[in-house]
């Protein structure tokens, strides 16, 4: 009888793992989580908008550091693929240079990049398509901004000399080509100008290195140093902006030139109605954006004009 008791509380207790596993693994099969291409795999680029083609391959440059970009846009490219029926693959890499080169082997469908990234592609001959760019706080234009510690004796960037600099990307306009623009009109380079100078390779990264003293000054986008304000005002309380440089074309939506004309319509089309849906609202405002808006080409000439003045000082 004990043994009989034994044996069906054994039969009761594995049959309860089994069930316990298989809801498991069904809540897992069905939990939605960011893909990520296999950078050791060559991805396809001659599929169109057809009932053949699975996924969007969507870059996002990590203008703040990687975590936070996934954050911040894996909704919006989400979003994106869910209005055009596709998976979204989410990329992400380190510098502006590596999605700059998935554009010129036209292995993404479209990619959120930095302005200077987009002068330098042109640039080398890269053919890209402007799609769309952010309009925030009514602008369509942004500023880098030279910044310091408070407690700190700077006033100028000139008094930045003999001193430790973060540089952001070595494609980063405002990150690294405007302050190098400094430079050059002052007949200088990095290595003459200060003590020590670096790459964060992220703009909240560079924040964060003034902030904690492991850097005297950087250069970083003024959105992201305001965004970073407003959501978390202790993240900068302690730093003070001493130059702001003049407006810049805002960071652009891109695709590779003639890959998909169709699928490059129905994107701008998707991004410009974004604030017009309730979802695509939402999540507009989480990235600090009203809506998207068309591009204008002239836009990016002060940044052309800076990137051919450093490129002068670039060169060995």
């Amino acid at each position: 009888m004990k043994e009989t008791i034994r044996m069906k509380i054994k039969y009761f207790i594995g049959l309860g793992v089994i069930i316990l596993s298989v809801v498991f693994y069904m809540i897992r099969s069905h939990e939605e989580k960011p893909k990520f291409i296999d950078f050791n795999q060559k991805l396809s680029t001659s599929e169109g908008i057809d009932s053949h083609r699975r996924t969007l391959n969507v870059a996002v440059s990590a203008m703040t550091s990687p975590k936070h970009t996934l954050i911040y846009y894996q909704n919006l490219v989400e979003y994106l693929s869910e209005k055009l029926h596709l998976k979204p693959h989410f990329v992400q890499r380190k510098t502006y240079r590596e999605i700059n080169e998935l554009l010129a082997r036209r292995q993404l469908d479209l990619a959120f990049i930095c302005s200077g990234a987009y002068i330098s592609a042109i640039e080398r001959g890269v053919a890209l398509r402007l799609l769309a760019i952010p309009v925030i706080e009514d602008e369509t234009s942004y500023h880098a901004v030279i910044i310091v510690r408070k407690e700190s004796p700077y006033k100028t960037f000139d008094d930045l000399r003999g001193h430790r600099f973060a540089f952001t990307d070595p494609l980063s306009n405002t990150g690294y080509r405007y302050p190098l623009s400094l430079l050059a009109l002052r007949n200088t380079t990095p290595d003459d100008f200060f003590k020590s100078h670096f790459f964060t390779y992220a703009h909240d990264n560079s924040i964060q290195a003034v902030r904690r003293g492991i850097t005297d000054g950087a250069s970083v986008d003024e959105f992201i140093f305001c965004y970073l304000k407003r959501k978390n005002p202790a993240l900068v309380q302690n730093i003070r902006i001493i130059r702001r440089s003049n407006a810049f074309g805002m960071p652009p939506v891109v695709s590779p030139a003639g890959l998909h004309p169709a699928m490059d319509q129905k994107i701008r089309q998707i991004l410009f109605g974004m604030n017009k849906d309730p979802k695509g609202r939402q999540i507009l405002e989480k990235l600090g954006i009203q809506r998207f808006t068309s591009p204008d080409s002239t836009s990016y000439e002060s940044v052309k004009k800076i990137y051919r003045l450093t490129e002068k000082l670039l060169k060995p």
